[in-house]
């Protein structure tokens, strides 16, 4: 309302029309190899994606039969930054362990 003439309302328009839009969603994957220890993978799990043991255990055992498992979808930023944590613990860790990202 104006100060100046209560009885007049303002009325603020724009003239550009803002579409939001979700961003789009990454899965990020963890892939088997024959050295990385299973026990090293349900850590990576619960530290990198907050996954309870009962879960982490459950996708570190579909990386070990299926050669790959979805450890959640995240943001682009997101994602990059736990493929990169991931890479970065294993080799500091002796582990050749392969995380990436791929858009849903």
């Amino acid at each position: 309302m104006s100060e100046d003439r209560p009885d007049l309302e303002e009325l603020v328009t724009s003239d550009s029309e803002t579409d939001l839009k979700e961003p789009p969603m990454y899965r990020v994957l963890l892939h088997n190899d024959d050295y990385t220890t299973m026990e090293f993978v349900v850590e990576i799990l619960m530290y990198v994606f907050q996954k309870p043991i009962e879960e982490a255990t459950r996708i570190m055992l579909n990386v070990h039969r299926n050669g790959i498992g979805i450890c959640g979808s995240y943001t682009y930023e997101v994602a990059e930054t736990k493929v990169d944590t991931v890479h970065t613990l294993a080799r500091e860790n002796g582990f050749p362990l392969k995380c990436s990202m791929e858009e849903e």
